[in-house]
């Protein structure tokens, strides 16, 4: 199951997330080639982020997959999510810094799920 997290120092509060979930699932799905609803997407915000040494609007995303991202996978997950191309201006605070990246992992022995 992949999984997006979006992570900012903005605050969120009040402000329809409805749009950036739509869209990131949308677009995740698509690219690793997996069904919609196997994407989960996690939206964090009034976070302590510093980038570059001060504290201006900022957004890291995350990536996580069992399966199913290699390096042009993870080029266009990048440029999607990332940067202000495509749909993804969607996902950064306007003004914003922006980090994205898909790590290296290895799928535990152990999962658990709570639902």
């Amino acid at each position: 199951m992949p999984c997006v997290y979006i992570s900012t120092n903005l605050c969120l509060d009040g402000l329809d997330l409805d749009p950036v979930f739509a869209d990131a699932t949308k677009a995740v799905a698509a690219i690793i080639g997996r069904p919609e609803n196997f994407v989960m997407v996690i939206l964090k915000g009034s976070l302590a982020i510093s980038f570059g040494g001060n504290k201006e609007p900022a957004a890291y995303t995350e990536i996580v997959a069992m399966g199913g991202i290699n390096t042009q996978v993870k080029r266009k997950l990048i440029a999607t999510l990332g940067t202000s191309s495509t749909r993804g201006s969607r996902f950064r605070p306007p003004g914003s810094s922006s980090r994205s990246t898909t790590p290296p992992r290895k799928p535990s022995r152990n999962c658990n799920l709570n639902i």
